[in-house]
């Protein structure tokens, strides 16, 4: 339930405001949308629309009617380099550029279903992080702890010391 479109001769600057548009709209609605708008992205992007309609009936024996626009994403393609001339035989170099446009259709149920599983697989990545990290963060704990208790011996130990020569020496 894909179409893409490579290297059309739109700036993709144009092309992204037909795309914002229509994302995320129902495919009749869309179709209809860019029906009504008079530009030149809109008559691209529409028979786009179409050829995906056609891709998901055919190919995957899907019911387009019933579908949304999922994703439509709109990529600079490469650029041809032309000239403006100036005076004394300059020229003004400027870029015209191209487009790529990808259109993914789906059910309105597939998004929701797809970015549950996509939390519950992050919350238990997260949870194995947390399990593998905690085993390394008490042995460092204690390992401190072990240390600053050795620390403390020795204080005590000096401190005690001193006390005793004094008295010994008066």
């Amino acid at each position: 339930m894909k179409a893409s479109l490579q290297s059309v001769r739109l700036a993709p600057k144009k092309a992204n405001l037909i795309a914002l548009m229509v994302r995320g709209m129902n495919v009749p609605e869309a179709v209809e949308a860019l029906r009504c708008t008079n530009k030149k992205g809109a008559r691209l992007v529409e028979k786009l629309l179409l050829s995906a309609m056609a891709n998901a009936s055919h190919n995957e024996k899907q019911d387009p009617q019933t579908m949304i626009i999922k994703t439509i994403v709109v990529n600079q393609g490469t650029a041809f380099r032309r000239g403006m001339p100036k005076a004394r035989g300059q020229t003004r170099p400027y870029r015209k550029f191209l487009s790529h446009i990808d259109i993914t259709l789906g059910f309105p149920g597939d998004d929701k279903k797809s970015q549950k599983k996509q939390k519950s697989q992050k919350i238990q990545k997260i949870q194995k992080k947390e399990s593998g990290d905690r085993p390394s963060q008490k042995s460092k704990d204690t390992v401190k702890k072990s240390h600053s208790s050795a620390d403390a011996k020795k204080k005590t130990s000096s401190e005690s010391s001193p006390s005793s020569e004094s008295s010994a020496s008066s």
